[in-house]
């Protein structure tokens, strides 16, 4: 036995013999091993303090859980150190894209929806601006909404049916009415809950929905469609912390005049994902609220319907915060306060404020802000044409295929660009990833098979416009405006619409993008 420092031995005595000493660990792990087979109580560990070995008591519980790359090569099965990973408290859980393609994860019980988005994220090399979001998709009822990112994924997947499914899908307005309040909520439309006439000003709109000792209400009228029946009533509905109401005279406000629809505890909002035709609904803005323990049985869902995009988006989102409350606030907060243990793998986003962006002029040796707006408006078609010089030199430096197949071809590349899909297909992919200020999408054209249209979402409206080609010199253009700003391919387009609005109603932001797991 060595000797413990501080007693006056030589440094031959403090030595330990390293190759007995492995020698005896691994005589004692297989004798740990076969101990543990047959359930004993205690088992000898061997471990090193000052050059001295010494025993100590230890459970078989209590052994650290070491993660072993190659299960099949090293252990036995039973091996209570080194074994597969997957225990049985994980749930397997099959997440689908939009093109039908499925990858299966293992889920523990405790992970959260944005737990499970940061691992298809990194699985898919996909880049995490945060938008990214699991979706609840029932085929059978055509119902389908965003999971919050503090929900557990296993409790939500306990409540589905067979049918069905989890989907991986942007969506940038999860949490756009804190960053944008005033376009999610309506003057006339969020009160206090006792008077007539009592406005919030919209300074503290949020403040009340977080603050969970306010009385905020959100009052309008609604479409509601009773089980069994094929009609709509239009009714004076109120969304208040206690469940949504709907009056029996009119608009009235008295408790005595109020009838309970649903709380906000055990149920859920969701949006109806089968059109107005289904339902025969009076409007294409239709909402459903459904109790989380229903799976298919249609007599306990509130079928509602607003009257514009602007109404129900109100609706679900006051549902959302005055059931989650600060737990939202929490989940919008957290991506930006912690650092994540996956971002050296994603390439940095650059958030840019549509208002800190200004004209700048670098012709001199400084850089000065262009305050005339007409001085700016010129700067822009300037700079417009110099992207177009850059690429006229680049072609005359020659390339191994021709300029013109080069142009037409590279935009194919790039996550915003979407093929020859239909008009009503590229409606829908902008409305399920948020209708929010500048998502936008390319297309092929259906009428001119050398244009291309672009879709463009402004104050939750969906227009298309379309880009035409034009030929200078033998050499192929693409503009928007008619040929006065004019682009050698659709990327440079998209970029110089990213920083200058021009004939657009606001600025291409958020790519509306598809993809494959």
């Amino acid at each position: 036995e060595a000797s413990s420092p501080g007693h006056g031995s030589s440094n031959n005595d403090d030595d330990v013999d390293l190759e007995a000493l492995v020698n005896d660990m691994n005589s004692s792990l297989e004798s740990l091993y076969s101990s543990c087979s047959i359930h004993t109580e205690t088992t000898p560990l061997l471990h090193v303090t000052y050059g001295r070995l010494q025993e100590q008591q230890c459970r078989p519980s209590s052994l650290p859980a070491v993660i072993n790359p190659f299960p099949e090569l090293c252990t036995p099965p039973g091996s209570p150190v080194l074994s597969p990973t997957h225990t049985p408290d994980n749930h397997i859980i099959k997440v689908c894209s939009e093109d039908g393609a499925g990858k299966v994860v293992e889920v523990p019980a405790d992970m959260r929806a944005r737990d499970v988005c940061q691992l298809l994220v990194y699985k898919s090399h996909c880049l995490d601006d945060n938008c990214w979001s699991l979706v609840e998709h029932h085929p059978l009822l055509g119902l389908e909404r965003c999971l919050e990112d503090h929900e557990l994924v296993v409790q939500v997947h306990a409540s589905m049916t067979s049918d069905s499914k989890f989907l991986f899908r942007k969506n940038y307005a999860k949490y756009e009415f804190f960053r944008n309040p005033l376009n999610f909520f309506p003057d006339q439309m969020v009160t206090w809950c006792q008077e007539s006439n009592g406005s919030i000003p919209q300074s503290q709109l949020l403040q009340k929905f977080l603050n969970s000792s306010s009385c905020v209400e959100v009052q309008g009228s609604l479409y509601w469609k009773e089980s069994g029946k094929k009609s709509w009533k239009r009714l004076s509905m109120f969304l208040r912390r206690s469940g949504l109401y709907c009056s029996t005279k009119g608009s009235s406000k008295e408790p005595r005049h109020l009838q309970l629809l649903s709380d906000l505890e055990d149920c859920n909002i969701y949006t109806v994902t089968t059109g107005r035709k289904s339902h025969n609904a009076p409007t294409d803005y239709q909402f459903c609220i459904k109790p989380s323990k229903v799976r298919n049985d249609c007599k306990e869902l509130r079928m509602l319907c607003a009257e514009d995009e602007q109404s129900r988006t109100c609706w679900m989102t006051a549902f959302r915060l005055l059931k989650y409350g600060i737990l939202l606030y929490q989940n919008y907060k957290s991506p930006q306060q912690r650092k994540s243990p996956l971002s050296h793998f994603s390439t940095p986003v650059r958030s840019v404020s549509e208002n800190s962006l200004v004209a700048m002029d670098f012709s001199g040796r400084t850089g000065r802000v262009i305050e005339n707006p007409l001085e700016a408006q010129s700067a822009a078609l300037e700079e417009g044409q110099t992207w177009r010089k850059r690429g006229q030199r680049m072609n005359a430096l020659g390339s191994p295929l021709h300029p013109s197949s080069v142009s037409s071809v590279i935009h194919r590349t790039q996550l915003w660009f979407h093929g020859r899909i239909m008009r009503d297909e590229a409606h829908k992919m902008v409305m399920q990833q948020g209708q929010v200020d500048g998502l936008f999408l390319l297309r092929d054209s259906q009428s001119n098979p050398r244009a291309f249209v672009l879709t463009l979402c402004h104050h939750q409206k969906i227009r298309h416009f379309q880009i035409l080609p034009y030929e200078e010199d033998g050499q192929m253009f693409f503009s928007l405006d008619e040929g006065s700003t004019k682009f050698t391919d659709l990327i440079h387009l998209v970029e110089f619409y990213q920083l200058n609005r021009g004939v657009l109603p606001c600025r291409l932001k958020h790519p509306c993008t598809a993809v494959a797991l």
